[in-house]
């Protein structure tokens, strides 16, 4: 007789108990997938049809943002800049993600954990509010993002400017601005005009001499009919960067002067550059020097090649520390907000050359990631030191000719001696210079372009070709030191004005050579 062994009966208690664990871990499953499902199933019909819905709508949204994004990502940075529109993903996140965390835990509850052993009740209710964690901590770090660029559009980004371009082109007055202690009011210590051409990108950086004279007034500017002479004053003290704080005292004596702008001594000065260059000037953004450095901290600094020691402090203070000359210097805010504004041992025109070393640093190693990384650390340093004209809805637009004018060479010119003497400036000669250089620019372009279109393998020599062009050194600055004394005699007025009536191919002296005082480290 044979013997067979006997079959153990299964243990009802522990097929329960799986059956209890598989269906509350597919509860919590469908939550994540898809909240509201998970009470579909379970047999709360409405919460899950409402909640499923919500989810659908939620989906389409991100849905029609991506097809929107990759359409045209400048058009998605400006839909979602604009303050209804962030306010409204904002709620919209908030309510969703306490909606998520409440279906989460009517999932738990659902799958009755008093019901589970100790350790599968344990390890269900840890799974549980691990879940929940998670979802309150990306929309948290999603909504304090969206907050902070919402606050930062919002302070920043007051508008008042033009959106035209003219000729092509979009111009932007950049000003460094320093309030120091032994200062009457807020003076720009750095005004660079930056002409973007809209379709390449290719910029060219002019700099005005903040000591400039006599500097005109546009017929239709009301500080015309307080100078109509031009900005002058028998003391000498009517300088470019005085503009800002006389239209400022001005307009605060005669409210109808600038009457709804937020900010007169800025347009005052917009149009007095405008005057004086003959460009139309778009739009302004003022930094406050002082604050700068937390902005430079926030992209966790700039890296320059620095051709000679630059001192911190100096003048009526005693100098207490050097910036060394070396390849690849690391720069903090600190040290890049001295290497900018140091006056000791160099002239203005120097200090003109450094600035604008800092601004192309923070143009070419402003990386996306470190931007995205870092993006609440910038929006506060941000909304604290920056105030421009410049609209919300042109946030994309701009950020699309930003990232254009890394890829190609940068321009730079100097308005110094002996092309422009600050104490008695020639500007139908410095307007012509600005005529020829952006001619330069254009002509750039259009023989990249057809190079391009000739041969679309050779766009890469025509790029570096262009560069060469544009300066020396292969930089992706074009560059020649003002900074160096020019051992002829400076030509007279007469001499200079006929000079100006046919500029001459070739750049001139008020070609900056950034070579001999710094190189921003990302363009070799």
């Amino acid at each position: 007789m044979t013997h067979r062994p006997s079959i153990q009966p299964a243990d009802p208690q522990r097929a329960a108990e799986g059956v209890r664990v598989r269906r509350g871990a597919g509860l919590l499953l469908m939550s994540v997938l898809a909240p509201g499902a998970a009470q579909l199933v379970a047999g709360r019909r409405g919460v899950g049809i409402v909640a499923l819905r919500c989810w659908g709508i939620v989906l389409a949204l991100v849905v029609v943002l991506g097809i929107i994004g990759l359409i045209s990502w400048t058009a998605l940075l400006t839909v979602v800049a604009t303050p209804l529109v962030t306010g409204l993903l904002i709620v919209v996140a908030v309510v969703g993600a306490l909606g998520w965390i409440a279906l989460l835990v009517d999932a738990w509850r659902l799958a009755y954990p008093p019901a589970m052993e100790p350790r599968h009740r344990r390890a269900f209710a840890a799974v549980t509010l691990a879940l929940i964690l998670l979802v309150g901590s990306v929309v948290g770090v999603s909504v304090r993002t969206a907050a902070s660029g919402a606050q930062l559009v919002g302070t920043v980004f007051t508008g008042g400017g033009s959106a035209r371009a003219v000729d092509g082109r979009v111009n932007i007055l950049l000003l460094g601005a320093d309030a120091g202690a032994s200062r009457v009011g807020l003076r720009p210590d750095s005004l660079t005009v930056a002409s973007i051409d809209v379709v390449t990108g290719r910029t060219v950086l002019f700099s005005l001499p903040r000591n400039l004279e006599d500097v005109p007034f546009p017929a239709d500017s009301p500080m015309h009919s307080l100078y109509p002479d031009g900005f002058s004053c028998p003391d000498h003290e009517c300088l470019l960067n005085a503009v800002y704080t006389r239209a400022t005292e001005a307009a605060a004596k005669d409210p109808k002067l600038y009457p709804g702008v937020a900010d007169p001594g800025a347009r005052a000065t917009k149009e007095a550059v405008e005057a004086a260059t003959g460009l139309t000037v778009n739009y302004y953004a003022m930094v406050d020097m002082a604050g700068f450095q937390g902005l430079i901290d926030a992209l966790g600094g700039i890296t320059l090649d620095v051709r000679k020691d630059v001192p911190i402090g100096g003048g009526s203070s005693p100098i207490l520390g050097w910036i060394r000359a070396g390849d690849g210097v690391h720069l903090d805010g600190m040290h890049a907000l001295w290497f900018a504004r140091s006056r000791q041992g160099s002239s203005d025109f120097e200090r003109m050359q450094r600035q604008k070393c800092v601004m192309t640093a923070v143009l070419h190693q402003a990386d996306p990631v470190t931007v995205v990384a870092k993006f609440d650390a910038l929006a506060a340093a941000g909304g604290t030191i920056v105030t421009t004209d410049m609209p919300p809805g042109e946030i994309g637009r701009l950020t699309d000719l930003a990232l254009k004018a890394r890829t190609v060479p940068i321009s730079s010119i100097s308005f110094v001696p002996p092309l422009i003497f600050p104490g008695n400036p020639k500007f139908d000669v410095l307007q012509a210079s600005v005529r020829d250089h952006i001619a330069r620019s254009e002509e750039l372009d259009k023989e990249a372009a057809a190079v391009a279109a000739a041969s679309p393998a050779a766009t890469a020599a025509a790029g570096s070709g262009a560069a060469a062009a544009a300066g020396s050194g292969g930089s992706a600055v074009q560059v020649a030191s003002p900074a160096s004394p020019d051992p002829s005699p400076a030509p007279s007025a007469g001499e200079r004005s006929t000079s100006s009536a046919t500029p001459s191919p070739s750049p001139g002296p008020e070609v900056d050579n950034l070579e001999s005082v710094c190189r921003v480290a990302s363009a070799r």
